[in-house]
């Protein structure tokens, strides 16, 4: 089953999709530069809501962004601050090239990314992405081996 936000036309880059799956909105323009200054400005507590529809509401409030955090930013309709949007982004980047990796399937995305592997010394792939952005950048390196036809 493909996901919704990768069948919107602003979604033909890495940088639509994951525009699309945090939710931002730019009149349908939305590349790199667009996407960095949303992030650098602060995304909208609702970004959250992408990735909790794709990975469980537990997996998202509580270890990318804090419960308190969440509830308080989405009822004063506050900006995240720029590191909880880029904790956002960098989830999401994750997401969107493992969907890609799993043509266009959700489910297996997260199957992928909820299981240890054994090329991430043990880690799921989504423990190493929620760690940090080199960790994000290890788990979408891994992607892409696998889709150049690497055995991983």
């Amino acid at each position: 089953m493909a996901t919704a936000y990768l069948d919107q036309p602003e979604a033909k880059s890495q940088a639509g999709h994951v525009a699309r799956l945090l939710g931002v909105d730019n009149g349908g323009r939305v590349d790199d530069v667009v996407l960095a200054d949303h992030i650098a400005a602060g995304l909208k507590a609702s970004a959250a809501d992408g990735l909790i529809d794709i990975l469980g509401r537990g997996t998202v409030i509580g270890r990318i962004v804090p419960e308190a955090t969440f509830r308080r930013h989405k009822s004063n309709r506050k900006a995240l601050s720029r590191e909880m949007s880029e904790r956002l982004y960098e989830v999401g980047r994750v997401v969107v090239v493992a969907e890609a990796a799993y043509g266009g399937n959700s489910e297996a995305a997260r199957r992928f990314l909820g299981r240890p592997h054994p090329l991430l010394d043990g880690r799921t792939p989504l423990d190493l992405a929620i760690a940090s952005s080199a960790g994000a950048d290890a788990v979408i390196n891994l992607l892409r081996k696998a889709d150049a036809g690497f055995a991983i």
